[in-house]
């Protein structure tokens, strides 16, 4: 009977460790996705503000700037956040 539980206690110790392990890598996971969002967050923020600044260009009458930064704009969201291309607001109203 002593043999029995000196196999089952060595069979809990790597089951413990692999549990220990998993506990682990849900937290590392549960780190990244916030991290992810926090980016998201950030990109999103900085999108809104080159909107911004390229409506303000383009209220300006500086037309050439604004479109120039509406390409980069649409470059950004395209192929470097494999997100559709949206009208910039100087578009929205030019079709109004």
């Amino acid at each position: 009977m002593a043999e029995t539980e000196v196999q089952n206690s060595q069979q809990g110790a790597p089951d413990s460790q692999q549990r220990a392990q998993d506990s682990q890598r849900r937290a590392r996971i549960r780190e990244l996705e916030g991290e992810v969002e926090r980016f998201r967050r950030a990109s999103e923020d900085a999108l809104q503000q080159l909107d911004w600044c390229i409506g303000y260009m383009h209220g300006s009458g500086k037309k050439g700037i604004a479109k120039s930064l509406a390409k980069n704009r649409a470059h950004i969201r395209t192929h470097l956040l494999k997100r559709s291309e949206q009208p910039v607001p100087s578009q929205q109203t030019d079709e109004s």
